[in-house]
């Protein structure tokens, strides 16, 4: 496994975000930390590079960021943009889901997720 590179000055920021329980995250993080996307180990608000991700999945490359409204507007838009073709450029892969859709249908966005990650999951070989 590579190691990411990330900006040390984030880490706090990591940690606070972690601390502050956004309803959204606390939802889906439940999900995640019971291993119910195929079985995956995620961490959240993860540093790479100059961005904190807000779920991460080292063993397979794999993020998974909520979009509230904020990401409603361009110059957020732009920067989204942005920050996902760097991650793209590490071989990780992005998956935007809703802050709606968690908040209205978690059961739904479980299910988009084991989806997205199912193709992911390494094939152990003996």
């Amino acid at each position: 496994m590579s190691i990411l590179h990330y900006n040390s000055k984030l880490k706090q920021t990591s940690r606070n975000l972690r601390k502050a329980g956004i309803l959204h995250e606390v939802l889906l993080w439940q999900q995640l930390k019971s291993k119910k996307l195929n079985g995956l180990n995620f961490t959240r608000q993860k540093v790479i590079g100059s961005y904190i991700v807000d779920f991460y999945n080292a063993a397979n490359k794999i993020v998974i960021e909520i979009d509230g409204h904020s990401h409603d507007n361009n110059d957020k838009h732009a920067k989204d943009i942005l920050r996902d073709k760097y991650l793209r450029n590490l071989g990780i892969k992005v998956i935007r889901i809703t802050a709606k859709d968690v908040l209205q249908n978690i059961n739904g966005v479980v299910e988009l997720l084991k989806q997205e990650t199912k193709t992911e999951i390494p094939r152990q070989g003996r």
